[in-house]
């Protein structure tokens, strides 16, 4: 058996087993069960959730088992797992990524008593419902940055896939580097996948040699900030602070925070209270933060992107404040309006100063 196909009993499990008889940790244990998309790593967003999931051990303690099955892809394999998590017993199952969502949907109809959670969907049911973290908010104090600091006026951007989560990061990095300056422009590279350190690494390759000196990406691995490393251009990592693999091209990361929510949403499933109601949790939550700022930040670009931070968090700045601009120029959003989530939600297109072309369905 490979060890994406083995269940990892948590340290609080273990730890609890070795002072009680294993029966009786068994009874009295909630098995909470994770499903990742990724390998797990020291970094990524498959790191973060599984950071989350050793917050929820230590916060909960010998009142839960967590198990997980990292490296799962998004098809038939992901409702296996799903399903087998359910079928053992699992009180709770969190699937970790988008391509999950039908899989989840359909396990959770023919289990009534299992509690299902989605990252980044938006469906939900009686025992399903969805969790997310506001991506964008993070983007936008990136690309202020970039926009303040780069020399070429060209930003990359590798994406995963053209969904609205990632069109939404695409956007409000856009949106906030041309705040501070028009002259921008962010060209994207599509890997097709989220995890493919191969395919990542060639794409940031081809958009540093298009004149790009600042990259970020929506993508699970290190790959584009080793490529900024390795160049000599500035990045931004995500998901998780990478700066140990690019400590001189990271200038900051957008990085997410899950343990909280993992712990509050399994006590409420196991003390009786949890409701199928979605998740949306940014900087206010803490389920956003930025990395450390490098010093190779000027410091009036730091107090800027502080204060802009502080703003965002008090709730008196949105990153999708209108006007807002698609690439032909038609208004998506008016002046002084504020996005809303539902919108936000059904973003399918790319704002002026975008260079790059969605694709097109064949």
């Amino acid at each position: 058996m490979t060890h994406r196909r083995q269940f990892v009993l948590s340290a609080a499990a273990l730890a609890v087993a070795a002072t009680l008889p294993f029966a009786a940790h068994a009874a009295d244990a909630a098995k909470v069960g994770f499903v990742y998309v990724s390998p797990i790593g020291d970094a990524g967003w498959t790191y973060q959730h599984d950071l989350g999931r050793k917050e929820l051990e230590k916060t909960l303690g010998g009142r839960i088992e967590t198990r997980y099955v990292e490296n799962v892809a998004e098809g038939a394999d992901a409702e296996r797992v799903i399903r087998e998590f359910a079928a053992s017993g699992s009180k709770i199952v969190f699937a970790t990524s988008f391509g999950y969502m039908n899989y989840v949907e359909r396990v959770a109809r023919q289990f009534p008593n299992v509690t299902f959670l989605h990252a980044t969907g938006y469906k939900s049911a009686k025992n399903f419902a969805p969790y997310n973290a506001r991506f964008y908010e993070g983007r936008y104090l990136n690309g202020v940055i970039a926009g303040k600091m780069t020399k070429s006026n060209v930003l990359g951007y590798v994406g995963a896939f053209p969904i609205p989560e990632v069109l939404q990061g695409i956007n409000a990095f856009t949106l906030g580097a041309r705040s501070v300056n028009p002259n921008v422009e962010v060209r994207v590279i599509w890997a097709n996948s989220w995890y493919d350190p191969g395919k990542e690494r060639e794409a940031a390759m081809t958009l540093i040699s298009q004149g790009a000196d600042m990259l970020t990406h929506h993508t699970d691995s290190t790959a584009t900030v080793q490529a900024a490393e390795e160049k000599g251009v500035y990045a931004f990592g995500y998901h998780s602070d990478m700066s140990k693999y690019a400590p001189k091209s990271q200038l900051t990361a957008t990085t997410h925070h899950w343990g909280e929510f993992y712990a509050r949403t399994v006590d409420a499933v196991l003390g009786g209270t949890w409701k199928p109601e979605g998740v949306w949790g940014g900087m206010k939550d803490g389920m956003i933060r930025l990395a450390p700022l490098n010093p190779a930040i000027p410091a009036d670009v730091q107090a800027m992107v502080k204060e802009l931070q502080g703003r965002i968090t008090a709730g008196s700045l949105h990153p999708f404040t209108g006007p807002v601009l698609d690439q032909a120029g038609k208004e998506r959003l008016a002046a002084g309006a504020v996005m809303d989530d539902a919108t936000l939600g059904r973003m399918d297109y790319f704002v002026q100063g975008v260079g790059s072309r969605l694709p097109t369905a064949k």
